[in-house]
């Protein structure tokens, strides 16, 4: 689907061999220049800086000692006005795992017992929908695009546009994402249902639209969120109307030129969604340990092995921190990242995300030695002796096994992967234990 909501393609060059690309100096600025310099044509909009959010540790880092969870609960859907919010904004750190889950866990151990029981089932909602892509995704299957348990909604009478700038809510919320790349949850939940449930619009190329803005967009809480707001996931769609806005951002309302003729002044006609057949996946994983992959390093040949000689850290998207466990594994040797032109080809992200990934990596070089490429990443890697941590996603599974790196180190999980039930978050939730497998690190 088209509209003025969509990110317009910009016109891409040929397809560049085996480049090395310098290391941009610190800052959003740098960062921008980079990007523009050497990635314009993989992008779907202008390169820009977020200007609410930067990227690497140091902001990581920033951020976490900031982090208060006191009111969480009670704040965390307010909207409007900014000031009242209760989220946490730790989210893009999380996506590239500057920040993982265990150190938030730890983190918040000492926060109002019902703050910090909210905060971490936002945290274990995480976890379940890594989870899910991961099991789902083993194969090398488009994890998580098919419906999980129903079809959503079909509204008799489909909008024109499924996001109306003329609407005040909608307005403001497809701003905030375009501009911050980042929406509290709420409102990615008023988005995704006025887009589905209401305007009828294909739930993925809504998907789509969040994955190529937000700064935090994974496959795995993107998808996942958007089956569960639109019914796909859940079999129970959430119905936006004008209520929501009243309750959480009222001054939208009150500055809207519809608020005397609102066309989402009741709730959605029709929330009914149709069942489908659902996978054996839900059901149970014939074999876990494949899922999470190694609870230990493995050299390549598959024997455990801590003392492999590796020449490079190869990084993922997936893990950036400098808690990495590849990156802590290896300190002497420097990191290589490499900007999948094929796959940004394919996706047109916009900007901000690769500016967001040109901070971080300016931000590592301050510590250790960065490489930095952009190719076909196999052609740029192979030959080298890689150190890597497994992540949860179907391309790493095939990269892995094509360049067949020396030492991989294990995904720092919150909970391991286990064989049980997962048609839902709660019948995940009663397999895992009361509190995260192994050593919880204390956040600094």
């Amino acid at each position: 689907m088209s509209g003025p909501v969509m990110c317009a393609l910009l016109p891409t060059s040929g397809y560049a061999r085996s480049v090395e690309l310098p290391v941009p100096g610190p800052g959003p600025d740098a960062a921008v220049a980079f990007v523009r310099e050497h990635l314009a044509d993989l992008v779907c909009d202008t390169p820009a800086a977020s200007p609410s959010f930067r990227g690497g540790q140091t902001a990581a880092d920033a951020a976490l000692a900031a982090l208060d969870v006191t009111r969480y609960a009670g704040r965390r859907n307010e909207v409007w006005p900014v000031e009242r919010r209760g989220a946490s904004r730790m989210s893009p750190y999380v996506r590239y795992n500057l920040v993982d889950l265990p150190t938030l866990w730890a983190h918040v151990a000492d926060a109002p017992s019902n703050d910090r029981r909210k905060y971490r089932d936002e945290l274990t909602w995480q976890e379940f929908t890594r989870h899910l892509y991961a099991r789902f995704g083993r194969d090398g299957h488009p994890a998580l695009r098919d419906e999980l348990r129903a079809t959503p909604p079909q509204p008799s009478e489909p909008w024109d546009e499924p996001w109306p700038r003329d609407m005040r809510c909608m307005d403001a919320t497809v701003g905030e994402l375009h501009t911050d790349g980042w929406l509290v949850n709420q409102t990615r939940m008023w988005l995704a249902s006025q887009w589905t449930v209401r305007a009828g619009a294909r739930w993925r190329d809504g998907e789509e639209e969040f994955f190529t803005h937000l700064l935090d967009g994974s496959r795995a809480a993107n998808r996942l969120n958007w089956q569960w707001t639109t019914g796909a996931g859940s079999g129970k769609a959430y119905g936006f109307s004008r209520w929501q806005v009243q309750k959480r951002a009222p001054q939208l309302c009150r500055e809207c030129a519809l608020r005397d003729a609102c066309p989402v002044q009741g709730w959605p006609p029709d929330q009914r969604t149709t069942r489908v057949t659902v996978s054996d996946l839900l059901r149970g994983d014939p074999d876990p340990d494949v899922t999470a992959g190694p609870s230990s390093p493995l050299v390549g040949s598959g024997s455990e092995a801590v003392e492999e000689v590796v020449d490079a850290v190869w990084l993922t998207a997936e893990s950036l921190g400098d808690a990495d466990p590849a990156l802590a594994a290896h300190p002497d040797v420097p990191a290589v990242f490499c900007f999948d032109e094929p796959l940004l080809r394919r996706l047109m992200l916009s900007g901000k995300r690769l500016v967001f990934l040109a901070e971080t990596l300016a931000d590592l070089a301050t510590r250790r030695p960065v490489e930095i490429r952009r190719g076909r990443v196999v052609e740029e890697l192979t030959g080298r002796r890689l150190a890597v941590t497994f992540a949860p996603v179907p391309g790493f599974r095939r990269l892995r096994e094509e360049l067949a790196p020396a030492v991989v180190h294990p995904w720092p999980w919150l909970f391991r992967p286990r064989a049980g039930r997962m048609q839902s978050w709660t019948a995940w939730r009663k397999g895992m234990p009361a509190q995260p497998d192994g050593p919880v690190p204390v956040a600094s």
